[in-house]
């Protein structure tokens, strides 16, 4: 990538993009939530650390070297020069003020198009957090946390800093956005259906596989503790989606607008869709399955929100919310313990949603890309497919290294006696609720029960 220009960031694009950056941050939390309440009680305080850790060891990595495996000079299609932007060098300096020595001079800045290079940077660190804690909802209840800040340091410096430079790497001098998926293959990913949504989705099926089943799993009945956190939750990532989807245009523009009310349309339709396929099935809609077809309409839409109209928004949402909500019963058919179904709402929604840009994406949509159904032939949804094949077999074999090299070094799981007991109290020595009051056997029976 080439080294970014020097000059005066426009201020609008700049208050949108630091709106938009600490609107992503928020998503963690919301996640935290969303993933906090679906667990056990006598776990959601290791649910949520696993969140709000990612948010420490991500950042460190990040401004180190992590920046710069993603954006820094293309190294054979695969990753940036990790020393290119080590520790952010050559991009945090200057303000934009007159020169201290002639006032008719201006000093400026390092820029990512009309941006501050630092705001680029921190927007996009908020990508790669998220990322990493969608990880950990396939490995709820069992995971060691030891471990699991391990894995998702090695994670995300072999796994997510390529992919993300594939996807998303940025020319600051040339404005033209995408790695190899995006300027040579010309896939559309617009703000992270691989890098994000399938990348993390294999991995926690990878992960969850290496790691085994919870105790007592799918015999014993594992009901989520909260569902109202479960509906905060959903409503804080709805909220940060805003700057995930619309913030991905870089600017304040009309970009930035069309993706703002295709990702309306489409998470709306797409929690419809969920309740609707929830009726069917078994009669009744439940809050749990609102919140889970939110968060799927917001993946399958992430990656086309910039190349289809309300029409597309709509299908895309219908067909995800419907597919996911069967999708997540294939845990119980082949065996694998998806503790929080990150597999049928991320991995499909994810793949559901790169695939359809190439069914309905629309000439008249900023991307101005012609999908099958728009008489563009087979070719987009070849690239797509291509492009989400990439990131699923690279993530899927990476991880699996990664899994099975901590699993024989310091250990992946927990042992029975911490899992019976919770992790919260094992891992952490702290409990999310107070259960003094409650004494003996009674206080047993309600742990075992939780």
């Amino acid at each position: 990538m080439a080294f970014p220009v020097i000059g005066a960031p426009d201020a609008g694009d700049t208050a949108w993009m630091l709106a938009s950056s600490a609107l992503v941050l928020l998503m963690t939390p919301g996640l935290a939530f969303f993933y906090g309440g679906m667990v056990r009680s006598k776990n959601v305080l290791n649910m949520i650390m696993m969140s709000i850790s990612a948010m420490g060891v991500v950042t460190v990595l990040w401004v180190l070297y992590g920046y710069s495996m993603a954006f820094g000079d293309d190294k054979s299609n695969l990753f940036g020069d990790p020393a290119q932007y080590f520790g952010l060098k050559s991009l945090i300096g200057g303000t934009y003020l007159t020169s201290a020595a002639d006032a008719s001079v201006k000093v400026g800045i390092p820029l990512a198009g009309t941006i501050p290079a630092t705001v680029f940077v921190a927007f996009q660190l908020m990508f790669a957090i998220i990322t990493v804690a969608l990880i950990s909802g396939a490995v709820a209840d069992r995971l060691k946390f030891g471990s699991w800040l391990l894995f998702a340091a090695v994670w995300s410096t072999v796994v997510y800093f390529p992919v993300s430079h594939w996807v998303f790497a940025f020319d600051g001098v040339t404005g033209e956005h995408g790695g190899w998926i995006a300027n040579k293959l010309k896939a559309i990913d617009f703000a992270g259906g691989t890098a994000v949504h399938i990348n993390a989705g294999i991995a926690g099926l990878v992960l969850a596989i290496v790691l085994g089943k919870r105790k007592g799993w799918p015999q014993t009945p594992m009901r989520p503790h909260n569902l109202p956190f479960v509906m905060l939750g959903a409503g804080l990532l709805w909220f940060g989606w805003y700057g995930f989807n619309a913030g991905s245009a870089v600017g304040a523009n009309g970009i930035a607008g069309a993706t703002f009310i295709t990702t309306t349309v489409a998470t709306g339709a797409a929690m419809l869709a969920w309740l609707l396929v929830e009726k069917v099935r078994d009669g009744h809609a439940t809050s749990l399955g609102a919140a889970s077809g939110v968060v799927a309409g917001l993946v399958a839409i992430t990656p086309s929100c910039s190349s289809v109209n309300v029409v597309g928004a709509l299908a895309i949402g219908v067909v995800a919310g419907a597919l996911c909500a069967l999708a997540v019963g294939l845990k119980f058919r082949f065996g694998f313990d998806d503790s929080l179904d990150v597999v049928g709402v991320h991995l499909v929604g994810g793949i559901a949603g790169t695939l359809m840009v190439g069914l309905v994406a629309a000439p008249e949509a900023p991307a101005a890309v012609k999908g099958l159904f728009y008489g563009g032939g087979f070719d987009q949804l070849i690239k797509q497919a291509v492009g989400a094949g990439a990131v699923l077999a690279f993530s899927g074999i990476a991880t699996l290294i990664i899994a099975l090299a901590i699993k024989f070094t310091i250990g992946l799981r927990a042992d029975d006696e911490a899992e019976f007991v919770g992790m919260d109290e094992s891992e952490h020595a702290e409990s999310a609720y107070d259960f003094a009051a409650v004494g003996g056997a009674a206080r047993t029976a309600a742990v075992k029960e939780a």
